[in-house]
């Protein structure tokens, strides 16, 4: 069978690009309004996408004027879409960071039953001192703390999804036995970060565990991936930038002693389609007269770590900025933003309208025909295992990407026409269920 294409939908708001909302088809209230997501997943599921995905984080983001603010808690809101679909994968960000492992393992367990086996974890590490104030802290921890913390959040959270056995109920009625004690594993945890006594008590899940899905792409991040991702979200700008990522990652992957198959890399690409080239431009352009540059200066002097007023809008970066050693925000997207800046050229201005889209996401207007071209041809030559679909306007980019650009995707046989037997998520990347890590140990002592 020809290597397929694995789809995720990243879904937010009104859409990617940070003006999206001032378009006369948007809806400003869109990212607290169901029935929008409920309309998104369905059309995504229409394209046999593998999943969608909500990011989040524990802050109000930006400021009120600049976009929609605050957003659903994806936990619960991915809840609710289970219930609305049948196949898709719902993946929701939640940080190690500022949360407890007993109580996320437990949430993301309860997604796991609910969905039928659909829930994945995109697990971040998360920067910036505005989140750490919200958590009582005076500023965010180092970005190397930050990640040991996520190593044991992560050990914890197995831990507790093995700590039921695949056939501890029982549900002898005659007998009047509904469980075996014996095969529950309390994971008694002692570490550094965490001590975490009792068992879950939610039950094993359909698929063992939620897909494990890691969006850092620093070298802390790589590290993280190689021993525990199943699934990576990236942002790359250049298909040689994206060979070497994918390349270095699936090394790590091997010398961390997992199968490189079974980690999927999934760049983040923002496709603007029209009928012709030039209809995909202008709508581009139009997008971009719709940002307000002083929104995004503030933004980014924030991720430059500048102080305010330092950049002017017609003149290029600093040519003084703080290495990446000195950042302990996003180091990889940071790095990414630099390196775009300098090898084009770009003025402050034009930076903003670049980074307007996606964030530092690849932006690629076009055809069906040429964004078919340009994900096949990153498929096809070492750069990914599928993409990151980050449509700029929602939910018009996302019906354009299912109705025009997917028909390409299956023409040329990339991408299933139907989902098929397999059921979880995990199954949909190609992934094999984990086995129970108490059962293991055990029976390897027989």
């Amino acid at each position: 069978m020809t290597r397929q294409l694995h789809l995720n939908a990243f879904l937010m708001n009104t859409g990617h690009h940070e003006a999206s909302w001032r378009l006369p088809e948007s809806d400003p209230y869109a990212h607290v309004d169901l029935a929008h997501y409920v309309r998104l997943a369905r059309t995504a599921e229409r394209g046999t996408f593998d999943s969608l995905f909500l990011a989040d984080g524990p802050q109000l983001w930006s400021n009120l004027a600049q976009r929609p603010a605050g957003a659903l808690e994806p936990l619960t809101l991915l809840t609710a879409l289970a219930t609305a679909t049948e196949h898709i994968g719902l993946i929701a960000t939640a940080s190690t960071s500022y949360n407890s492992p007993y109580n996320l393992a437990r949430k993301f367990a309860s997604l796991d039953i609910v969905s039928g086996g659909r829930a994945g974890w995109n697990i971040v590490t998360t920067a910036g001192a505005e989140a750490a104030r919200n958590f009582g802290l005076d500023a965010e921890p180092a970005h190397a703390e930050r990640y040991a913390r996520a190593d044991e959040f992560l050990d914890v959270a197995r831990k507790l999804w093995d700590s039921w056995e695949d056939d501890a109920i029982v549900a002898d009625k005659a007998a009047g036995v509904w469980g075996d004690d014996s095969k529950i594993h309390p994971p008694r945890h002692r570490g550094t970060y965490f001590r975490v006594e009792g068992a879950l008590n939610v039950p094993r899940t359909p698929q063992g565990h939620p897909l494990l899905v890691q969006a850092g792409s620093s070298e802390d991040g790589r590290r993280f991936a190689a021993r525990h991702a199943e699934a990576v979200f990236t942002a790359q700008q250049t298909i040689e930038d994206a060979r070497a990522f994918y390349a270095d990652l699936k090394a790590r992957t091997a010398e961390a002693g997992r199968d490189p198959g079974h980690v999927k890399v999934l760049p983040g690409i923002v496709p603007l389609i029209g009928s012709t080239e030039a209809e995909a431009r202008a709508a581009e352009r139009e997008l971009e007269d719709h940002i307000v540059h002083t929104h995004g200066v503030a933004r980014l002097e924030s991720l430059l770590q500048l102080e305010p007023g330092t950049l002017e809008l017609d003149g290029p970066l600093p040519a003084d900025l703080p290495s990446e050693d000195a950042v302990e925000g996003a180091k990889s997207r940071y790095t990414l933003v630099v390196q775009l800046a300098r090898r084009e050229r770009l003025t402050v201005r034009q930076l903003i309208g670049r980074l307007g889209g996606g964030r530092g996401h690849l932006t690629f207007a076009g055809t069906p025909e040429q964004v078919a071209d340009a994900i096949e041809t990153w498929f096809t030559q070492g750069a990914a295992d599928g993409f990151n679909i980050m449509p700029p306007v929602l939910p018009s980019g996302l019906d354009a990407f299912v109705d025009h650009v997917v028909p390409v995707l299956r023409e040329r046989g990339l991408l299933r026409t139907a989902y098929g037997p397999r059921r979880t998520l995990r199954e949909r990347y190609g992934l094999p269920r984990p086995a129970n890590q108490y059962t293991v140990r055990e029976n390897a002592l027989v």
